[in-house]
């Protein structure tokens, strides 16, 4: 049981880290996005070009207006809980069934709510009839 509880704090903290995280750094520019880098000459007998030199400038995350950067960063922060959310549905799928043994105390209180439901609907069907009739 302590390691379903483990797993499932580690989740809840990543679910909440993962997102902040992502907002920090659209927001202060920490994506790696440019390349203002340019190559303007070859080594001497390269008869290939660079690709920097075919592109010149690779524009990336971080030209976009200030309302993109807004939406982009929410997009993947969304993205990212979803992710997480996956990734823990998978880590439930993968724990053993039959490694977890109900209650006994709960399943016999649980027996006698259904016998005692069974009981009243019993009796009031009983009670439906003679009214009907």
């Amino acid at each position: 049981m302590a390691g379903v509880v483990n797993k499932f704090f580690i989740t809840s903290l990543i679910m909440w880290a993962a997102p902040v995280a992502i907002l920090y750094a659209f927001n202060h520019n920490l994506i790696p996005g440019t390349y203002d880098g340019f190559v303007t000459s070859s080594p001497p007998g390269a008869a290939m070009c660079s690709c920097a030199e075919l592109l010149g400038h690779v524009s990336g995350v971080t030209d976009m207006s200030p309302h993109s950067m807004t939406l982009m960063s929410g997009f993947v922060a969304v993205i990212s809980v979803n992710v997480v959310i996956a990734f823990y549905i998978c880590l439930a799928m993968r724990e053993p069934s039959d490694k977890h043994e109900p209650d006994p105390k709960f399943l016999a209180e649980a027996k006698a709510s259904v016998k005692q439901l069974g009981k009243t609907q019993d009796g009031d069907s009983s009670e439906t009839r003679s009214k009907q009739e």
